[in-house]
């Protein structure tokens, strides 16, 4: 029994959540046994909108897209489907709650479906344009799109979800124990709540206390009676509820019993967290400490090289195969490549191995990177249905862990698996990174070959012409180094057979700091711009 222990003990994954706090950003990232599988950021300046509700004013009613349009005081008015403008209790609750919800309907009314969506002419009576409306951000403005809205309010705590306008009392559906599902329902239906105010225990519940229960519903009461105070004082349209910041989150949602530790290296931040985590247990705070090394942490504990890595277009994988990571506004590309793996069997266990390998990856990639939407893996092509059905089983058991909804489909006869992940903000890449001015966002820029030919074909339309009026004309051309070093090199010759050609001086200038694919012509003589290209 003592070596099972110790072996248990050795065998344990070490888990650590490691926090890096400045004045401009703050980033937190959760380790693995020293591998990084988790990567969240936010700036402090920005409005946290994800999570936040606020009191919105409909704008105008689109019927063809089914859809209404919500002023939230931000840039883009908010996107807030038909079916999302009422609190539907049905939709919040897990499987064994709507079953017997269904029941009593039945009883009732005669049957137990959920109640019919509201018509276009039921809408336009309830929310003409101008009516205020309380909504909840479920999904960030990404690109061009405004944010994505819903009456269905759900307020997380530690250990409880609260739900206005509901009346329901639920279990998370990743309970599973039956015995414990019943606890918690006992303890929820001896808890005291306000009319039309609905609690669902979250996962992290199970083996609470009911003090502790108790303790949160306080808490969650104290929020919402702050909301309704704002709903009554603030002027329309107006956040009434923010999301805390990522630390308290961190705290929230990421403190279970199965993180070691929380590391940060702020002091203010550290006694807060601190804090904050004594509410929840003595051995809570125990696990919060505060590091002060000389390097900086993420740095110490090897999370910037694994960064830097993690977010490349091309990510290796231990085989020797990897993957190519294309991100596009609604669809994400997934390349899987053998690279230089040759495997110990035969080429179909190789390529299944890899494939394995890769969709493993592939789930560690969509959260580490935040992305979402429609994704799409070109696996390498398995002619065996038993490796094709392995491959999937893996993906999904590597996204179970994914708190993001995701669904998987099979493997088609092109060897594609197509699967979506649920898309609440922009990706870290889109957070930390901009337009590039050199590609404008194509991914490419024009070779120096391309260029000096473009230069060329410019070239000889305008000594035709001066040739024609009868004109002198010394072309000067300023272009890139990058250029320059082309023409001086493998395009000397024919542009030497250009000046003989047409009996000039070719001029020609190397700017540092120009675009690879910008050049200008002039008229040597009177510095007049001929010929521009940005």
């Amino acid at each position: 029994m003592i070596n099972l222990f110790g072996w248990l003990k050795r065998t344990r994954m070490k888990r650590e959540i490691i926090i890096n706090v400045e004045r401009l950003e703050t980033r937190v990232a959760v380790m693995e046994d020293g591998r990084l599988e988790e990567f969240m950021v936010e700036h402090p300046e920005e409005e946290r909108l994800v999570g936040s509700v606020f009191k919105g004013r409909v704008q105008n009613l689109e019927n063809d897209l089914q859809a209404a349009f919500v002023d939230i005081g931000l840039k883009k008015n908010a996107f807030l489907h038909y079916w999302d403008m009422t609190p539907d209790a049905d939709a919040l609750l897990d499987d064994d709650d709507e079953r017997e919800r269904r029941q009593k309907n039945d009883s009732k009314k005669g049957g137990g479906r959920k109640a019919a969506r509201l018509s276009d002419e039921e809408v336009a009576k309830r929310f003409p344009p101008g009516s205020e409306i309380i909504v909840q951000v479920t999904k960030g403005p990404i690109s061009t799109k405004g944010p994505r809205v819903t009456a269905n309010l759900s307020i997380p705590g530690r250990y409880l979800v609260m739900m206005p306008g509901t009346k329901i009392r639920g279990v998370s559906k990743k309970i599973g124990d039956a015995d414990e599902r019943r606890r918690l329902k006992k303890i929820l239906d001896k808890l005291p709540l306000p009319e039309n105010v609905g609690l669902v225990v979250r996962t992290v519940g199970a083996g609470a206390s009911a003090r502790a229960f108790a303790r949160d519903l306080r808490s969650l009461l104290a929020a919402w009676n702050e909301m309704q105070g704002n709903v009554k004082t603030l002027r329309t349209p107006c956040c009434i509820f923010q999301e805390p910041d990522l630390c308290e989150r961190v705290i929230r949602d990421w403190l279970t019993e199965d993180v070691d530790a929380i590391i940060i290296d702020d002091a203010k931040t550290f006694e807060s967290m601190r804090e904050m985590a004594s509410r929840i247990s003595r051995r809570a705070r125990t696990k919060i400490r505060r590091f002060d090394g000389v390097t900086g942490i993420f740095e110490h504990f090897g999370i910037e090289r694994q960064l830097h890595d993690a977010f490349a277009r091309q990510v290796p994988l231990k085989s020797g195969g990897y993957l190519v990571i294309d991100e596009t506004e609604a669809l994400i590309a997934v390349d899987v490549n053998t690279g230089h793996y040759k495997g110990k069997g035969n080429q179909e266990d190789a390529i299944r191995e890899v494939n394995l390998e890769a969709v493993d990856e592939v789930a560690r990639q969509l959260r580490l990177r935040n992305i979402g939407g429609l994704v799409i893996l070109d696996l390498i092509d398995m002619k065996s249905r038993k490796h094709q059905r392995e491959v999937v089983r893996k993906l999904k058991d590597a996204l179970k862990r994914d708190r993001a909804r995701t669904n998987v489909l099979d493997i088609s006869e092109l060897g594609l698996l197509e699967m979506s992940r649920q898309r609440q903000d922009q990706s870290i890449l889109s957070q930390l990174t901009s337009r590039c001015p050199y590609c404008r966002g194509g991914g490419f820029v024009k070779s120096p070959m391309a260029i000096s030919i473009e230069i060329q074909r410019r070239l000889v339309s305008l000594l035709r012409k001066a040739e024609t009026e009868n004109r002198p004309f010394e072309p000067k051309i300023v272009i890139a180094p990058q250029v320059m070093q082309r023409l001086r090199t493998e395009d000397s010759e024919i542009l030497s057979q250009l000046q003989k050609e047409f009996n000039t001086r070719l001029t020609f200038v190397s700017e540092l700091h120009r675009h690879p694919e910008a050049f200008s012509i002039l008229d040597a003589a009177t510095s007049q711009v001929l010929y521009s290209q940005s």
